[in-house]
């Protein structure tokens, strides 16, 4: 069978499987990734991701994470939200969850996707693969554009004209030599709704990103205490942070989920601040079983929430923060008398702690 049938055929099986969008590049298709992420990282703007400079040559350079592919095909999930996302925002003793983590955890629903796919492909063109989603050191979003599937917009995350920005990326690499497709262009224009949007200004310039500053990587991967000066500036947002996403105009060609696991468990969209201040590890758990939310842990996740709290000035959520003021984690603890300081008062946590 002919490459170009090959990828016809596969083409087709991947939107049986529930993709929106295929693309394909070389493994050597991203050479501007090295000089990109060294600059990156030697700002320190990954923050505490160390994983991200470790393995840093298969980051930088797909071909060298397994040398004999020849080919890397890049797949589009969509998770499209049925709600406004930033309606939660002003129901200030509500918690808001991003999207992405309302439903199901992602990383398993596409990778069973991407593995039946694969199998496919092994059994049609009798080559190897290996799949991967979010599980190794393979920068997803660059590949995409150089595969077609859309471009890095100015909130650096990927845009495609034919879906918007709400899908999650997954990638096979195969032996199998198939037919790349032409890279995407920028279609970002003079548009800064992203930017504008981004309540801790998370931007230092169009199409760069300080983690440092983002809400999604405060909640979800910051460890410890954050930063006084940026805990106002979170709201109400406990894991992720949609606004930059949920502004683009192109999400007017966004296409529905057609996966039910995407679909938001009702407990999820705009649960209560109190109810989640009070979880203990095992509460935590069982409540969070299935969701990406778990992988941070019941302490991350509480500090979050008294954040959210202290932000609320709801003086009815100061039992939820007193009973934490004790709370054996430090993260925790310190979370607690910050948000009792902003409920009742400068100082009031220290004489009632």
């Amino acid at each position: 069978m002919e490459a170009d049938e090959i990828k016809a055929m596969l083409q087709a099986r991947a939107r049986a499987e529930g993709f929106a969008g295929m693309g394909i590049c070389r493994p050597d298709a991203i050479p501007q990734a090295p000089e990109r992420l060294a600059a990156y990282l030697d700002a320190g703007r990954h923050g505490q991701m160390q994983w991200m400079a470790e393995r840093v040559a298969w980051r930088e350079n797909p071909a060298a994470l397994w040398p004999e592919a020849r080919a890397v095909i890049l797949l589009a999930e969509p998770y499209t939200p049925a709600h406004d996302p930033l309606a939660v925002l002003e129901w200030r003793d509500r918690a808001a969850i991003s999207v992405y983590a309302q439903g199901r955890d992602y990383h398993d629903i596409v990778k069973k996707r991407l593995k039946r796919l694969g199998r496919w492909l092994v059994a049609e063109a009798g080559c190897e693969i290996k799949v991967f989603v979010d599980t190794a050191p393979v920068m997803e979003k660059p590949l995409a554009q150089a595969a077609g599937l859309g471009w890095q917009g100015k909130h650096t995350n990927l845009l495609s004209r034919d879906l918007g920005n709400w899908f999650f990326l997954g990638a096979i690499f195969t032996t199998a030599q198939l037919p790349p497709d032409l890279p995407e262009a920028e279609h970002c224009g003079t548009c800064t709704a992203c930017l504008d949007i981004c309540p801790t200004r998370a931007f230092p310039a169009p199409f760069q990103l300080d983690a440092r500053r983002c809400i999604s990587y405060l909640t979800i991967e910051h460890k410890g205490r954050v930063d006084p000066e940026l805990r106002p500036l979170m709201g109400n947002r406990i894991y992720g942070c949609d606004d930059c996403l949920a502004v683009c105009p192109w999400n007017k060609f966004a296409v529905a989920a057609q996966e039910v696991g995407y679909a938001a468990r009702p407990e999820l969209v705009a649960p209560p601040l109190a109810e989640l201040a009070g979880l203990d590890d095992a509460a935590f758990r069982a409540r969070f079983s299935g969701s990406p939310i778990k992988r941070i842990g019941r302490n991350r996740f509480v500090r979050n929430v008294l954040y959210a709290i202290g932000n609320s000035g709801d003086p009815a959520l100061v039992p939820a923060v007193r009973a934490l003021l004790d709370d054996p984690d430090d993260a925790v603890a310190d979370a607690a008398r910050w948000a009792l300081d902003r409920l009742t008062g400068a100082g009031a946590c220290r004489v009632e702690g």
